[in-house]
């Protein structure tokens, strides 16, 4: 392993090793570990905050020597919960490496490339003069929360630079995603008249009507996977919450529905279904009150096509390391979704393989890490040197 190689693991260690679980830890000490090795080596960072005041990404910045498109590697820092302890084969916060894998919580996602991010930002910064444009990497300490904080307060940051593109650092070093499904998600609240549950005048109640609901969304016929998008939209019914007890008939109950959106079938699409299913509850089993929708949240569908920067420039790279890496739309979705709602194309998970990710025993596999180096410096060098020049700059989303 190369020197460089070395002090990106010896990074990742440091963060491993000061825990960053989303909902659960202060992301300060993580974010200081960060700006103390940055600081070291004169690297211009700052932190970015949430509309609370709170600290939510590190955000470094370095300009090339001449004008151009900005382009960003983005990786978490925060982490999923450590879930049960006693489940681990070692400590979550151990960050120990073992037959050639380093162990711990954020190992795979993604201290590893966090470290490996802050690395290259170290070599660009010494090539910058001859670059064009500049690089941007966020180090989210907000995105297992699903709010997507770091992202967020960078998009909205009016000081940073807006990027042509993102490369997100997800683990996996056999897949470049490309792109994703979308998602429209909303509660549904279904009433009903209360009353005791032995009296014979108590009509069906609030969770009676809402399980119909259910059958009408679930039975609601979807299309298929259309043009280039490969994958077909996805209704589910992800909670159900009502009553209490036994002795009364609940007046409301409450569902919540994910529907995971296409191109062909969009938010518009989405919405349309469920106020259809839900008119159509009423008039089969009237209430006191029409069924409420309420949309919780929305984003787009997307899908970079074949030459579309920076995706062919992180194919390509790793084509000529000798990867076989294909690219592929993902059904979750991610960060992608939120620049591509931005117009900001993005790719996700190029990384080293791994194991435990959010699970127990959480540990990547650091025999992969020079190949993975090589191949984003490589982009990125590829991207600052050519600048707006590269094919398929422009390309539309989905």
């Amino acid at each position: 392993m190369s020197p460089e190689d070395t002090e990106v693991v010896e990074l990742a260690q440091a963060l491993i090793r000061c825990p960053s679980r989303a909902g659960i830890d202060d992301y300060g000490p993580v974010l200081a570990v960060l700006q103390d090795w940055l600081g070291a080596r004169d690297l211009p960072c700052r932190r970015l905050y949430d509309d609370t005041g709170r600290p939510v990404a590190l955000l470094v910045e370095v300009a090339g020597g001449r004008p151009g498109p900005w382009w960003a590697l983005d990786a978490c820092v925060d982490t999923a919960p450590y879930g049960d302890e006693g489940a681990w084969s070692f400590p979550p916060d151990c960050a120990d490496v073992v037959d050639g894998w380093l162990r711990g919580r954020g190992a795979a996602d993604s201290k590893l490339a966090a470290a490996m991010f802050c690395r290259i930002t170290a070599e660009v910064r010494d090539q910058a003069q001859d670059l064009s444009g500049g690089l941007a990497v966020l180090l989210d300490a907000d995105e297992h929360t699903g709010g997507f904080g770091g992202a967020r307060a960078y998009l909205a940051d009016a000081a940073a630079v807006r990027p042509a593109g993102v490369m997100i650092g997800y683990p996996g070093p056999d897949e470049v995603v490309v792109g994703g499904r979308g998602l429209w998600r909303a509660t549904i609240a279904v009433h009903a008249e209360s009353g005791h549950s032995g009296s014979r005048r108590t009509a069906r109640g609030a969770v009676s009507r809402a399980a119909r609901l259910v059958r009408l969304l679930e039975d609601a016929e979807l299309p298929g996977a259309e043009g280039e998008f490969p994958l077909p939209p996805k209704l589910t019914v992800t909670s159900c919450h009502g009553g209490e007890g036994f002795s009364a008939v609940p007046d409301r109950c409450e569902l919540g529905v994910d529907i995971r959106t296409t191109p062909a079938f969009d938010a518009g699409a989405a919405e349309a279904l469920v106020h259809g299913a839900a008119a159509e509850l009423d008039a089969l089993l009237p209430g006191p009150r029409p069924t409420v929708i309420t949309p919780i949240a929305s984003w787009p569908p997307y899908r970079l096509t074949e030459n579309q920067q920076p995706s062919a420039a992180l194919l390509d790279a790793a084509a000529r390391e000798g990867l076989t890496v294909r690219a592929k739309t993902a059904g979750p979705s991610n960060i992608g979704n939120l620049l591509a709602a931005e117009g900001i194309p993005a790719t996700a998970g190029f990384g080293v393989r791994y194991e435990g990710l959010h699970g127990t025993d959480e540990r990547a596999y650091l025999a992969d890490l020079p190949a993975v180096h090589t191949i984003y410096r490589q982009t990125v060098l590829r991207l600052l040197t050519t600048g707006s020049a590269l094919p398929g700059r422009g390309a539309g989303l989905c």
